[in-house]
């Protein structure tokens, strides 16, 4: 298996840390993790595909050792997706550009708002904003699986996820899913990243700064903002992985994506749930390396 190097870089005049696999000369694979992980959340997947590929996994604003700054509003879309078009432009061009969780919110932004850098669009168990606010407007089932993201918004949510040696954050991480690749040693690992300052409220930041609005369970919202369909396009070719025993994302959140994506290609996994890069990463590495090498000639 390929080693990650680690690596420093100064973005838009903040410090981020990022792990690279593979050679310089390979096409680039941006990999951006979600909550609550960080950068080597994809070694399994990258250490696959680092002979084929430059792999990049970024730990993003709030995570690990880059910058983490406390204020809210630091944490916008807008901000989050320029720091990636700033690690782009740094690695030297366009990107096939990777995401899962909160990273597909981040990936889908790239792809949607600075298209000429993301030459394909790879999500893994991850949203596009106009299905995913559609159905958390609804009331109905993905509603009420998103419910924890009110209590996460809520003031002082990062301290009580920190308590009891983060206690309620790793019973949040394995919510009705399998955390059985979560060894001692990689829970060791997990805990130092968010033992560092700053860096749970960093990741909680993610969340309160979203504009996304969430209904009560049974009650739909009525006013929720009409979202531009044609500003919102993927207009590049677009990979969407689908671990299909997820529980935190709803198969209804990914109804309607074709209606934003022309070229859309949709894999379901089995017996995978939303830590399906951790669970299957030989048939996600696999699913991403047939999707992503560039066309030939």
């Amino acid at each position: 298996m390929a080693n990650a190097t680690h690596r420093t870089v100064e973005l838009n005049g903040h410090s981020f840390h990022y792990l690279e696999w593979g050679n310089a000369d390979q096409p680039v694979l941006l990999f951006l993790h979600g909550f609550p992980e960080y950068s080597a959340a994809w070694s399994e997947v990258a250490e696959r595909l680092a002979d084929r590929f430059r792999c990049i996994a970024p730990d993003q604003r709030g995570f690990g050792q880059s910058w983490a700054p406390a204020e809210v509003e630091a944490y916008t879309l807008r901000e989050l997706v320029g720091d990636m078009v700033a690690l782009i432009d740094h690695l030297g061009g366009p990107a096939t550009v990777v995401g899962h969780d909160w990273g597909a919110a981040v990936a889908y932004g790239l792809a949607m708002f600075e298209p000429v850098l993301v030459s394909r669009l790879v999500i893994i168990n991850g949203v596009h904003p106009a299905p995913f606010q559609r159905e958390l407007a609804a009331g109905g089932a993905q509603t009420s699986a998103s419910q924890y993201i009110l209590y996460l918004r809520a003031e002082g949510s990062e301290e009580k996820l920190a308590a009891n040696d983060f206690g309620a954050l790793l019973k949040l991480f394995s919510a009705k899913m399998d955390l059985g690749w979560m060894t001692p040693e990689r829970q060791k690992l997990y805990k130092a990243e968010w033992s560092r300052p700053g860096r749970m409220r960093g990741m909680i930041n993610w969340y309160r700064a979203s504009p996304l609005k969430v209904a009560k369970p049974g009650v739909a919202l009525t006013d929720v903002p009409a979202l531009s369909k044609d500003r919102l396009q993927v207009r590049c070719p677009h990979l969407l992985i689908w671990g299909d025993d997820d529980t935190a994302l709803l198969p209804a959140c990914i109804e309607g994506l074709e209606d934003y994506a022309a070229d859309l290609t949709v894999r379901h996994v089995a017996d995978a749930d939303h830590w399906i890069c951790h669970q299957k990463p030989d048939e996600v590495a696999e699913l991403i390396a047939s999707f992503g090498e560039p066309p030939s000639g």
